[in-house]
């Protein structure tokens, strides 16, 4: 895919963020999530290519845009498969919280894969303990390997696990080995790409999160050289068929490149609140700013982007 490509669809996710935070600190999450998804649709629906969400909003039956299996773009142009969040972390936009996104992954037709809505065991490291880890090993075990890799002591070590019941065994072992966790309230995707960034203060990802962020994790760690270790965690038997069904194996450890294969990834993500990575969007009179981060395995570059934009007064339209 062009360069070009990656550029605009770096635009999607600004006119997404732009969109959720007019809605944002209103309270109203699924207002935000709403506007977000019609301004990312709208937008899709110009560029010259032949896309097809393969993760999105939901089955054609939970979601009128943006649903899985739904095509976008003018239909010339290359097949691309998207992998869509126009709103991550929906709780933090309805009351002007941290680490709010609007993100996409998008590869090859078949360079991603079509995870379906459950949760996921995950462990994220830089390319500094990449092969050095596993996602079966003991906590206390991964973090000696990582604090080796980075050259300092395991005391010196974050790891960041989403703030859930399923992971205070975890984090009950993260503790012990000596090495501090940074509690998440939702949103465990750009932790995941921090981890891979240096200067961030974050040094693994570890816990039970959402499948599908995962796989758009996967992507960004591709480009990023760091590593994904995975496994789908179904919480019942009609998971488990659904799983099965989309081609998954419960038992499998997937990697990165497993999640994302394609020959060619882009990854995009524009702050919608401020974050670890990313700024919000900030509005000024007659238009707005954006803190964007744009990634691909054709570039091998990381590109922070802050664009300014004028709005046209005209075109400019908010129903809460």
């Amino acid at each position: 895919m062009e360069y070009s490509l990656a550029l605009q669809l770096s635009h999607a996710t600004e006119v997404g963020a732009i969109a959720a935070a007019r809605a944002a600190g209103f309270g109203d999450k699924k207002v935000a999530d709403r506007a977000s998804v019609r301004a990312m649709r709208k937008f899709f629906s110009g560029v010259d290519f032949k896309g097809k969400v393969v993760i999105g909003e939901g089955e054609r039956d939970k979601a009128p845009m943006l649903y899985i299996g739904e095509k976008l773009g003018t239909g010339e142009g290359r097949a691309v498969d998207i992998a869509v969040d126009p709103l991550e972390n929906t709780n933090a936009t309805a009351t002007l919280g941290p680490r709010a996104i609007s993100v996409l992954a998008a590869s090859e037709r078949g360079g991603l894969f079509h995870a379906p809505d459950m949760y996921m065991e995950k462990l994220v490291v830089g390319p500094e303990a990449a092969g050095k880890v596993h996602l079966d090993a003991p906590p206390a075990e991964n973090l000696k390997a990582i604090a080796e890799s980075l050259e300092r002591d395991i005391r010196d070590l974050v790891v960041v696990v989403l703030d859930r019941e399923r992971n205070e065994e975890l984090v009950e072992g993260i503790r012990k080995a000596g090495a501090r966790v940074k509690f998440v309230p939702d949103g465990d995707l750009m932790p995941g790409v921090a981890v891979a960034a240096r200067g961030t203060g974050v040094h693994a990802v570890m816990g039970i999160g959402a499948a599908p962020e995962g796989v758009m994790t996967a992507a960004a760690i591709r480009i990023i050289k760091g590593e994904m270790q995975a496994r789908f965690w179904p919480k019942n038997a009609d998971e488990v068929k659904r799983l099965k069904k989309m081609g998954g194996d419960p038992k499998k450890i997937y990697k990165d490149g497993d999640l994302a294969s394609g020959k060619t990834i882009i990854f995009c993500a524009t702050g919608v609140t401020n974050g670890d990575v990313l700024r919000g969007v900030r509005f000024f009179g007659g238009g707005a700013r954006t803190h964007s981060l744009l990634m691909s395995t054709q570039t091998g570059k990381i590109r922070f982007l802050d664009t300014t934009h004028v709005f046209d007064k005209k075109e400019i339209e908010f129903r809460l």
